[in-house]
């Protein structure tokens, strides 16, 4: 079996290989709505994941905004060349709409961008709550960095593509206050497992164990447990038990 890629884009490319190879592949972090269908809507037999849709985040971020936060407008800045943050935009959006909030700007950046200051100037001229970026913590580090440099206190809020210590160092942490994103667990939780786990990581590696390992941790022992649970390594035998799970319990939830 093969746990990975990680992000959206190159999950999608990977799709037809395994397809056509008949390789359960478990996705640890991608998250782009629908991927586990076809286009005729039908489930792709060798593929599974263990982390949420952005659907699903999106929404989540509307609602913490407006009910938690009390925004009412919000400015959107979103890489335009990542399907992850698009779908995040559209959900979001929705979402935040549905409850009454009002997206009043968008702003768009591209992966590898490193100077916002153009599109970020033109923020301070708008009002608005919260500001919502949709993207990864090497371009959103900066981002956040220039956007208190120039004078944007609103609070900050992202899709788990944030959840990475290199967020805090390109922002610098002075910058990260009243900033949020959705996320696929809290290091902060009390449960057992998942604190043993972030104390084995963080010695054999010497850096906190971002999501993105945490689910991967997750996608390889639930392989390894459908491996069990077929009594077999056969290919077949183990999507087959993949197909059957109907709870596993990860350090993410179950």
């Amino acid at each position: 079996g093969i746990v990975g890629p990680a992000t959206t884009g190159d999950s999608n490319a990977q799709i037809p290989v395994i397809q056509e190879a008949a390789v359960p592949a478990i996705l640890p972090a991608a998250t782009g709505n629908g991927m586990t269908l076809d286009d005729n809507g039908d489930v792709f037999e060798y593929l599974f994941r263990v982390a949420f849709e952005d659907a699903f985040q999106g929404r989540a971020a509307a609602t913490y905004v407006t009910e938690t936060l009390g925004a009412q407008t919000a400015a959107l800045f979103v890489d335009q060349s990542t399907d992850y943050a698009t779908g995040l935009e559209q959900a979001f959006t929705e979402e935040f709409e549905a409850l009454g909030g009002q997206v009043v700007t968008t702003e768009s950046f591209q992966s590898g961008d490193t100077d916002f200051t153009a599109s970020l100037t033109s923020l301070l001229s708008q009002e608005f709550d919260v500001l919502y970026v949709p993207g990864y913590y090497t371009e959103v580090g900066l981002l956040i960095k220039q956007a208190r440099e120039l004078g944007i206190t609103q609070p900050i809020v992202g899709g788990d593509g944030l959840g990475n210590q290199t967020l805090v160092d390109l922002a610098g942490a002075s910058n990260v206050n009243d900033v949020y994103y959705t996320a696929h667990y809290s290091p902060l939780s009390d449960d057992e497992d998942l604190q043993d786990f972030l104390t084995k990581f963080e010695e054999e590696y010497g850096k906190q164990a971002d999501q993105f390992a945490v689910l991967s941790y997750d996608a390889t022992m639930l392989l390894l447990d459908a491996v069990e649970r077929a009594g077999s390594a056969d290919r077949q035998a183990v999507t087959d038990a993949l197909a059957a799970t109907e709870t596993f319990d990860g350090l993410t939830g179950t």
